[in-house]
């Protein structure tokens, strides 16, 4: 093995990441000591990056995969110039700093997603390459390559035991992502003991069985070694997996057990801080050092940041129409087609998930760079992208066959989302948030704008049976903080829904759509009223009931209704698409819609959960709190009791029962 003893600028990635942990007394310094060769090499030898430029749109993306090591990347981020000063770094993991347990996008200078759950980060890196092939083919020039970039993956052995890898690492080697590089810190060790007490997988065959290139790189200390090994994954027409063998806590006296994995080294840092022969104090970084990484890392990547922006000033002057069309996707301006989208309103009774694949199609010609599909259920969902499938011959084809791979999907998408230039789309039924929910949790952690078209969303699937009858995934998705969650009555709030979704910038939306055809309601301005997440649908005087539904259930509320005002109960319904954005409206509003005075009942096929903050104490809620049965659509729903005749007369006998109390 190379000994890295007495070499300042490498082993002060080391040194001020195992000192942040110590700090902290929180952390993990065995992937610190062993990979820091991994990372310096990146930085100072293989990767195009201007730290006073952090969003530079061409520049190399890389992705902590491994994100419990954020102790590394903080430590490499302050010495390359990043806004991550040597305070944040005593700051580690404490509150209000800006150097987190796990790396967050938005929070620090240089970090490019979110990490931390493991798998998540090298699937997010399949996305991002996936954006940069397909840019690169839609907006590149003979001479004039502006979108030209590589993403490097920096993942342990935990991110490729999730089951998620193994998505990513299929779909990447079907679509030869080439500009891929996914560097495994390889050190033999997991939290609680040998990796050999849990897995076995010869990788090289896993990934060569994917598609992949492969290169093994025998001295983790290396960074000849490792860097020659990068410059050679970069000419191959294949996405890369190098394995790089390590020492954990390298230095340490427990260095290559699961001791040295996640605790801090305490007394033991001295020891450690000798081994590399560290002669500074804490936190002390010699000039010479800064004087490195200045020159290395910073001049060199203001020239190439210089060189890129005047390849892009001649790509604006000869392609004009193309330049804006980038700047707008980069700044992330997408249009919604208003008049093509109304004027395409059939206005007759049908699905929403019909009625939504009409609007998408319309938005996706509207928007060039909106690109995504479905886990082998475009024909159910009805949302399959133009331009052909995105395939390794026709990078510009926007419609993407993500195979059975729901996680892999949304994490793909969030991976788009962060790179920039994208507007991506996902479509599966409903019921298989199941599969997505850690990435949709992730997406609006990083406040993502994305879209989820999700079909297929109640007991009315029907035949398919309780596998695949949604009940609890609406609380699900609305527990979610920051994920918008929209369930239309009908094509006009549908349509409405795709305009929200476009506008939210911070905001994933996700569109849940019935297979059921449903009754076009009559709106006065369906964009206002649905982008206050519920409305007076209809209104009645001195009601005595109110009548809350979302998605197919405001039909069946419409008809209660009018069924109590015939008996001379005057009933309004509210429309409630978005508990989301109902919760952004002030008190004034939220008390005119829900009317205290009146007997508010709540009518939605699924869960009761979260609905007695709009009912009250004394309302009703018709909902479905059991799994679902296996028969037609029509039936199941007659039979949990939505129906005119069941609601009608509950509602009856409470009122009866309010007024003998």
């Amino acid at each position: 093995m190379k000994n890295n003893k007495g070499n300042d600028n490498l082993n002060a990635i080391r040194m001020l990441g195992i000192q942040a942990v110590n700090k902290a007394n929180s952390g993990h310094p065995g992937i610190v000591l062993g990979a820091a060769p991994i990372i310096y090499s990146l930085f100072t030898e293989n990767m195009n990056l201007y730290p006073k430029e952090a969003k530079w749109f061409n520049r190399d993306r890389f992705v902590l995969s491994a994100g419990h090591g954020s102790a590394l990347l903080y430590a490499m981020l302050h010495l390359a110039g990043f806004k991550v000063s040597i305070n944040d770094l005593k700051n580690f993991r404490q509150w209000g700093s800006n150097t987190p347990g796990h790396p967050e996008l938005g929070l620090t200078d240089g970090v490019e997603v979110t990490t931390g759950p493991l798998g998540q980060g090298v699937t997010m890196g399949v996305g991002m390459a996936m954006a940069e092939a397909f840019l690169a083919a839609k907006f590149n020039k003979p001479r004039l390559d502006i979108i030209d970039h590589h993403t490097f993956v920096l993942v342990g052995d935990g991110d490729l035991q999730e089951g998620i890898s193994q998505e990513a690492i299929s779909f990447a080697g079907f679509q030869t992502l080439n500009k891929l590089i996914v560097i495994h810190d390889s050190n033999d060790i997991q939290l609680d003991s040998e990796v050999s007490k849990a897995n076995k997988e010869d990788m090289h065959k896993r990934f060569k069985a994917a598609g992949w290139n492969t290169i093994l790189v025998k001295d983790g200390e290396d960074v000849v070694a490792i860097s020659k090994a990068i410059e050679k994954a970069k000419k191959s027409n294949l996405p890369t997996y190098i394995e790089i063998k390590t020492v954990i806590g390298l230095g340490a006296t427990k260095q290559g057990t699961s001791a040295v994995h996640g605790a801090p080294l305490g007394k033991d840092l001295a020891h450690t801080e000798e081994f590399f022969g560290w002669k500074y104090k804490d936190f002390e970084v010699p000039e010479s050092t800064y004087e490195f990484y200045e020159k290395i890392v910073m001049e060199r990547g203001k020239q190439t940041f210089k060189n890129w922006e005047l390849l892009l000033n001649s790509y604006q002057t000869s392609y004009p129409n193309e330049y804006e069309e980038l700047m707008n996707a980069i700044d992330g301006k997408w249009n919604f087609p208003q008049q093509e989208v109304e004027t395409a309103n059939p206005q007759k009774t049908q699905a929403t998930r019909i009625s939504s694949g009409s609007i998408f199609e319309n938005v996706m010609r509207a928007n060039p760079t909106m690109l995504g599909g479905s886990a082998d259920l475009s024909s159910s969902t009805k949302i399959k992208g133009l331009d052909g499938d995105f395939t390794p011959k026709n990078r510009v084809g926007r419609n993407v066959m993500y195979g059975v791979r729901e996680f892999g999907m949304t994490a793909i998408n969030n991976g788009m989302a962060a790179h920039g230039g994208i507007l991506p789309v996902a479509s599966t039924f409903f019921v298989f948030t199941d599969y997505m929910k850690p990435a949709l949790r992730l997406a609006s952690l990083m406040k993502l704008q994305q879209l989820f078209v999700l079909t297929h969303d109640s007991v009315a699937v029907g035949e398919d049976g309780p596998t695949h009858e949604p009940i609890e995934q609406l609380a699900m998705l609305r527990t979610i903080p920051n994920h918008n969650v929209i369930r239309p009555a009908d094509y006009a709030e549908t349509m409405a829904a795709y305009k929200i979704g476009l506008e939210s910038k911070q905001t994933p939306t996700s569109i849940v759509l019935t297979r059921q055809d449903l009754t076009e309601q009559k709106h006065q301005d369906v964009f206002a009223e649905v982008s206050k997440g519920a409305y007076l649908l209809q209104a009645k005087a001195n009601a005595k009931v109110t009548l809350i539904a979302t998605g197919s259930e405001v039909d069946l509320a419409v008809k209660v209704a009018n069924a109590l005002n015939k008996k001379k109960i005057a009933t309004c319904v509210v429309s409630m698409p978005s508990m989301f954005l109902f919760e952004k409206q002030d008190a004034n509003y939220k008390a005119q819609i829900l009317n205290a005075k009146s007997l508010r009942v709540s009518i939605e096929m699924g869960t009761t959960y979260g609905w007695a903050k709009y009912v009250g104490e004394n309302g009703l809620s018709f909902g479905i709190d059991r799994f679902g049965e296996s028969a037609p659509g029509d039936v199941v729903m007659d039979k949990f009791g939505f129906n005119v005749e069941n609601i009608s007369e509950q509602i009856i006998k409470t009122l009866k029962t309010r007024k003998d109390a």
